[in-house]
């Protein structure tokens, strides 16, 4: 049953095309569906990202290109969808420890800004002590005070028109491209890659599962 989602995952398929060596389709989707609905994925996940790495923490956001399967005016007008300059997209937020595995996730619009779920993210996160070295799209002072609130410290290099630019470790700052890798990785699983639901909570199911996938596998 676990590889007949991960073929799904991986594979991008509509469910009815799962091959029949893994059993019958209907009986998979509908416990992949309870384990969504009912929270088990993501107790799972978390339950298997408690070991963390916390001297670092990464976030950042991709983009994931919605198919006209999971668009539609009215049934999506109150989802994470928004349209960007190369269509409709859904933006997946991550957060990943000092050796890129995967801690927390967050969706929004894809023509919404990183900096306004910033602090939503850390917040499900016990930073303090670590080291948070996001790109400049999280620079803002809000952010900034957030993470220095919590005993943690910002590694932002702040933006070319900021009036009273602070120092920067670039060494430290060079430790982000690990949720940039993280996102690549991630997007290996076709399901993640482009958006076939309409539901919010079905998207994050999969993103649950593949997770779970990068951290056993």
């Amino acid at each position: 049953m676990l590889n007949g989602m991960l073929w799904i995952v991986r594979s991008g398929a509509q469910w009815r095309e799962l091959p029949e060596t893994y059993g019958p389709w209907q009986s998979i989707y509908a416990q992949f569906a309870k384990w969504g609905d009912d929270g088990t994925l993501e107790v799972v996940f978390h339950t298997l990202s408690t070991d963390a790495d916390m001297e670092n923490l990464n976030m950042d956001s991709t983009c994931v290109r919605v198919h006209e399967s999971a668009n539609g005016e009215e049934k999506t007008a109150d989802k994470a969808v928004g349209r960007t300059k190369s269509g409709w997209n859904t933006r997946l937020h991550a957060v990943v420890d000092g050796l890129g595995n995967p801690l927390e996730f967050r969706i929004s619009a894809g023509n919404g800004h990183d900096s306004v779920h910033a602090v939503e993210l850390p917040q499900k996160v016990r930073i303090g002590r670590s080291a948070v070295p996001p790109d400049r799209a999280y620079g803002a002072r809000t952010i900034r005070e957030y993470i220095s609130a919590h005993r943690a410290s910002y590694v932002i290099p702040p933006q070319s028109n900021v009036s009273d630019p602070w120092p920067v470790d670039w060494h430290l700052y060079k430790e982000r491209h690990l949720v940039k890798c993280f996102s690549q990785k991630i997007k290996w699983f076709r399901r993640i890659a482009t958006r076939y639901d309409k539901p919010d909570a079905s998207l994050l199911a999969f993103v649950y599962f593949a997770a779970i996938a990068i951290l056993l596998l």
